[in-house]
């Protein structure tokens, strides 16, 4: 949730207040607050996240919310100094709460463009994360696509930078920037956070439902979860859970609160209902809309033995309140009621909820937009009134066996997307640790090349031997000295050079100094053996000439 949008329009309470000396006060006297937002997961039910937001006790202004003063705090350069505060504070209590025994909570921070530019960020979340013994892993960070662009060409750096300390990384608010698809496949982001003004219409908004779907399933392919924020009804969380979102945050489940209120809570076990679980199969759900109620009643009690879960509405608009808020398998519909035709109910009904089964039953025989609805699809059995008890109680079971063979499917299909989820997010790591590990083999080859060239200008004579007495490197002053002996590379060391060991054998491998001549010059040759402090093996001779029978001599340069 990006902390630093505030509502257009919307004077803030903060004008005219020098902002700067008030909040330097405000972090100086410890006026600063932070609350916490559960993430629930929709496939345990379980509370596996927070989202930490910051508020600000003012003194006389009262509570006020971070999209209040974060703005202009940004304004005013004082970003940083609370994102510190607020780092800080959350790895505190992320202790506090491993120590009372909830280790698995995670807690997110959202991260201000100017603290995602700042070169000295990751450090300093290294060294509080160390100060509070916290593990890497229990924080997340919240970066917006804003931050993303205005990082231009920076941007890997900086998120392989926070990879490869272990960090979470979740892209906040996701489809209110300019982030493209070939970004997010390069960026290292384990999650993305559907931005709430998608989710607010999600189901009364045809466009906004393919929206998230189409998010969801992206970010599915591309191995990273999807969080739904701003989540307020059980008709947005019910959509979110049959379209595979995986997580939800939003005043439906739990509203912001402070650490002991939601240590409080937590202790209650919270969690969400088991009909709003991704792979749960709901009750079998029926709505009834009837402009007369006593059609209504004799409906009920002649379906009350089928154990159906019955929702009623007497006109077509209060049958679409009723779509809005509840999911609906079956729909059985009048045809003549006032306001609405029952053919434009069930096209609307269709809208809402395209996987519902629609019947329509009716007395009244208006055969030209009855056909219409049925050729769109919008009606699945035309029957006709007054009904056979029996059949109309066998039509509507088997239009309860059709929609319950869909949802079989569509279980099917979420289970195959989920373990095709885990397979992708699987992958996505591998590419991120052998991007990481070849980043770590150029850096190597790096530091070799500069090692290699150090020796190679050395005056002294040196030469590398690998594990089985291979001459592997010999620099320019060696190969001087041993020109007569022709090209050395790649001989065996004992037999090529026998008069550097003092055993005779050509073994170099035990750390110790002894003299040797060459060319009739006398030499002190030292041996060290490699592999000590590096994965190194073998051993490296260093040659000095000596002066007397007892020290080497200054090598002239």
């Amino acid at each position: 949730m990006n902390q630093l949008m505030q509502q257009p329009g919307l004077p803030s309470p903060l004008s005219g207040v020098r902002l700067d000396a008030a909040l330097a006060r405000a972090l100086a006297e410890d006026q600063l607050l932070l609350l916490y937002q559960p993430l629930v997961d929709l496939q345990s039910g379980a509370v596996v996240s927070l989202e930490a937001l910051v508020r600000w006790q003012h003194p006389e202004l009262g509570l006020l919310s971070a999209q209040e003063f974060l703005a202009q705090a940004d304004a005013a350069g004082q970003t940083a100094a609370i994102g510190h505060w607020v780092l800080r504070h959350a790895c505190g209590d992320l202790r506090s709460w491993r120590h009372s025994g909830r280790p698995q909570l995670k807690v997110a921070i959202n991260v201000a463009t100017s603290q995602f530019l700042d070169p000295h960020f990751g450090a300093d979340v290294a060294a509080t994360l160390d100060q509070y013994a916290v593990a890497a892993d229990a924080l997340s960070l919240e970066i917006t696509e804003t931050a993303l662009t205005q990082a231009g060409a920076a941007c890997d750096q900086v998120l392989a930078g926070f990879k490869q300390r272990g960090l979470c990384l979740t892209l906040d608010d996701f489809g209110t920037g300019h982030a493209s698809l070939a970004d997010l496949k390069r960026y290292p982001f384990d999650a993305i956070k559907i931005d709430a003004d998608f989710i607010r219409r999600v189901v009364t908004s045809s466009s906004d439902a393919a929206m998230s779907r189409s998010i969801i399933d992206m970010a599915h392919h591309l191995g990273m979860k999807v969080v739904a924020e701003g989540v307020e009804t059980e008709g947005q969380c019910d959509f979110l859970r049959r379209n595979m979102c995986d997580q939800i945050q939003g005043f439906f489940f739990a509203p912001p609160m402070a650490p002991a209120e939601l240590q409080r809570w937590l202790d209650g076990g919270p969690a969400l209902p088991p009909h709003l679980l991704r792979m749960h199969k709901p009750p079998r759900r029926l709505l009834l809309v009837d402009d007369e109620p006593n059609i209504v009643s004799a409906l009920r009690r002649l379906l009350r033995a089928d154990h159906y879960e019955i929702h009623t509405a007497n006109d077509g608009p209060q049958g679409l309140e009723v779509l809005g808020r509840q999911p609906v398998d079956v729909i059985v519909s009048d045809q003549r009621m006032p306001g609405m035709l029952g053919a434009d109910f069930l096209r609307k009904a269709r809208q809402l909820a395209p996987d519902s089964i629609r019947i329509m039953l009716s007395g009244y025989t208006e055969l030209q937009s009855v056909t219409d609805a049925v050729n769109e699809g919008a009606i699945y059995k035309f029957l006709t009134k007054p009904w056979d008890d029996e059949q109309l109680r066998s039509h509507i079971a088997d239009a309860f066996r059709v929609k319950e063979i869909a949802d079989d499917n569509r279980r099917l299909h979420l289970e195959v997307r989920t373990a095709n989820q885990e397979l992708a997010a699987a992958n996505r790591r591998m590419e991120q640790l052998l991007h990481e590990k070849q980043r770590q083999i150029s850096r190597d080859e790096v530091s070799l090349n500069v090692a290699r060239e150090v020796l190679q200008h050395l005056p002294l004579p040196v030469i590398g031997l690998d594990d089985a007495g291979m001459i592997a490197f010999i620099n320019a002053a060696g190969a001087r000295l041993f020109e007569p002996h022709g090209s050395l590379l790649g001989s065996e060391a004992g037999s090529v050079l026998p008069e550097l060991f003092s055993d005779g054998d050509g073994a170099a491998t035990a750390a110790g100094q002894h003299v040797a001549r060459v060319g009739g010059q006398r030499y002190a040759v030292l041996c060290y053996p490699m592999g000590a402090e590096s994965a190194s093996r073998g051993s490296l001779l260093t040659l000095s000439k000596m002066e007397s029978d007892h020290a080497p001599c200054r090598q002239d340069q």
